[in-house]
This record gives C-alpha cells, sequence and structure tokens, in this order.
C-alpha cells in the first residue's frame, strides 16, 4: 500500500526520474509532474513548479518530517500528505455559461 505526497516549490528542471531518486529512501514507487499545455502549439510545455511522490504507507510521515524543507535542484522544497482535487462541477450543473439560476 502506497501514499500520495504532494511536492512543492520543485525546480523547473528537475526531472520525475530525479524526484523519485531523492525520495527513493523512503520506498518511493512513482513520481509524477503535472505539465502546462502550450495553447499555440497544444503540446506540452513548462512543469508546474510542484509533483507528486507514492511512497510506502507506513514511511509516509518519515518522508515528510525528512525532506520537508530539503533542497532539491536548488529549492527548498515542501512536502506533505496530498489530498484529492474536489470536484469543481457536477453533472448538469451551470457552470456559469449564460443561464441564470433565480
Amino acid at each position: 500500500m502506497t501514499r500520495r505526497l504532494f511536492v512543492g516549490n520543485l525546480s523547473f528542471e528537475i526531472s520525475e526520474q530525479e524526484l523519485q531518486e531523492a525520495f527513493s529512501s523512503y520506498g518511493a514507487t512513482s513520481a509524477t509532474i503535472p505539465t502546462r499545455w502550450k495553447r499555440a502549439t497544444t503540446r506540452l510545455d513548462q512543469p508546474k513548479g510542484f509533483g507528486f511522490v507514492e511512497v510506502a504507507a507506513g514511511r509516509a510521515e518519515e518522508a515528510i518530517r525528512g525532506m520537508s524543507g530539503k533542497v532539491l535542484g536548488g529549492r527548498t522544497i515542501d512536502v506533505r500528505e496530498a489530498k484529492p482535487r474536489p470536484e469543481l462541477f457536477t453533472r448538469g450543473e451551470d457552470r456559469g455559461r449564460g443561464r441564470r439560476r433565480w
């Protein structure tokens, strides 16, 4: 079983492999770094400056304490448990596109 950690303030030059290696002593199984879409060319452009790491469930708290405040890629990182992203809209909701609900 694994837990997902949020890693903030990442350097834009760091790779997913480097991020996973940094957390390898805590049992990291994977790392992802989201990127922005470049609208003009419809291709992935630049990393967003944060990422997620999957670590062994029993080592998550240790990873948070051990890695938060460390320098990685020239920047001091912030590590905490990832929280699920709330759904912005539900099915059938107005979404503010011209129709008013009184």
